[in-house]
């Protein structure tokens, strides 16, 4: 029996609308903004690169760890509260990024920011969208997925601008502004609706969360997504490299990226309709496959041009369904009784495998003497997630 959605379809398009907002500019500002900004940082503050991507890093585990904590939270009193102080939080951490004298005192800014992350990025979108929505979940996870795909083509080149007129810490000064303005009211007022409790017979299906989070499916779930996650974000920071080891100009390689994250959006979109008829199990299995198999083309194929940008844009296509495999993991097993502090979990080592994943990549280049042993080795990682995700079977909530 499907949950009730509390909100009628006015409301249900307004939460959608405003998540799909808040996504954007929550990932502009709290994560995409960095990438760009790093080096000035560095360069201004004497900083190495790696060290403050550490501090970076560090914010995004934190982020994971109290992810759990958020989750279980946001089943019990909704989103609106969790997301509103999450976004009032993110200012002062972004203030304080900005701001910093010392590098201890950028370290803790960043991991105050985690924290924020945690209530106001994914996570609790999915949570938000998947208790209100109900059956029709997977239609606004790929309209939030999608928009909030966005975030870095908006982002990175108005961080850059604006780095440019006003340097880094200004520019910063400049993002928590933003994040204000946008963030704060549309969690407080556009969030706004009863929360709707879990159905009972859907409670009674789908088990105890704390029994759930200890069974095998579970577990496997869990590590499987997180390969993927690893794998496609490893993919994401190290693609430029790789192809300009295999004779692409920094630009033509910036190009490939550029529509690879197109491609991205068109995964998301197309989700629905290439997995609709497919088992929970079976979906997974598939998304992993496929990731794997455009990694490995990547690292496999030597050229032409036009060989290396077609192998982009499937890495893209297969990186934008990675996501929303994460998004749907739980409740097409479990359903939507417990999601927030079901998806916490599983969000956890995914945040930790996304800070890990730039730096991984990197320093396995250096081991290996190059990019594409280390794209081949990244495709191993996500076929061992699909073979983890074959262990992944449980009854459907939605038929149950």
């Amino acid at each position: 029996m499907p949950l009730t959605t509390a909100l009628d379809e006015r409301g249900l398009r307004r939460v959608l609308v405003v998540l799909c907002l808040t996504q954007i500019v929550g990932w502009g500002v709290l994560y995409y903004a960095f990438p760009v900004l790093a080096p000035s940082i560095a360069g201004d503050t004497g900083w190495s690169v790696a060290t403050v991507t550490a501090a970076f890093s560090g914010g995004l585990v934190v982020s994971a760890l109290v992810g759990i904590w958020t989750g279980r939270l946001l089943d019990r009193v909704g989103p609106r509260p969790v997301m509103t102080a999450g976004s009032v939080l993110a200012v002062p951490a972004v203030v304080g990024v900005a701001s910093a004298p010392t590098f201890p005192l950028f370290v803790a800014a960043w991991l105050v920011a985690g924290v924020a992350m945690s209530a106001t990025l994914y996570p609790p979108a999915f949570a938000a969208l998947t208790r209100w929505w109900g059956p029709r979940r997977v239609t606004a996870l790929t309209a939030v997925t999608m928009l909030g795909g966005l975030a870095g083509t908006v982002f990175a080149p108005l961080s850059a601008t604006l780095l440019d007129d006003f340097g880094w810490r200004h520019t910063y000064l400049v993002l928590a502004v933003v994040l204000a303005v946008v963030t704060i009211p549309a969690h407080a007022i556009g969030l706004r609706g009863p929360w709707p409790p879990a159905a009972r017979s859907e409670s009674s299906i789908i088990g105890a969360p704390a029994a759930i989070a200890r069974s095998r499916p579970f577990v496997l779930i869990v590590v499987a997504v997180a390969l993927g996650t690893f794998t496609s974000f490893a993919v994401l920071v190290n693609q430029v490299p790789l192809l300009i080891e295999r004779g692409l100009s920094t630009h033509a390689a910036a190009w490939a990226l550029g529509l690879a994250g197109i491609a991205q959006l068109v995964g998301r979109l197309g989700y629905r309709r290439m997995t609709g008829r497919l088992t929970p199990r079976t979906k997974a299995v598939v998304v992993l496959v496929a990731a794997a198999a455009t990694t490995a083309l990547l690292g496999l194929v030597p050229g032409p041009a036009a060989l290396l940008f077609g192998a982009s844009l499937l890495m893209g296509v297969s990186r934008g369904i990675v996501t929303l495999l994460q998004a749907t993991a739980v409740s097409d097993r479990w359903g939507a009784a417990h999601y927030g502090r079901l998806n916490g979990i599983v969000s956890a080592p995914v945040t930790v495998a996304t800070a890990l994943a730039p730096w991984a990549g990197a320093a396995l280049a250096g081991v290996f003497g190059g990019y594409p042993p280390v794209f081949v080795l990244l495709a191993g990682c996500a076929v061992l997630g699909a073979v983890l995700a074959l262990g992944t079977s449980t009854p459907d909530p939605d038929r149950a």
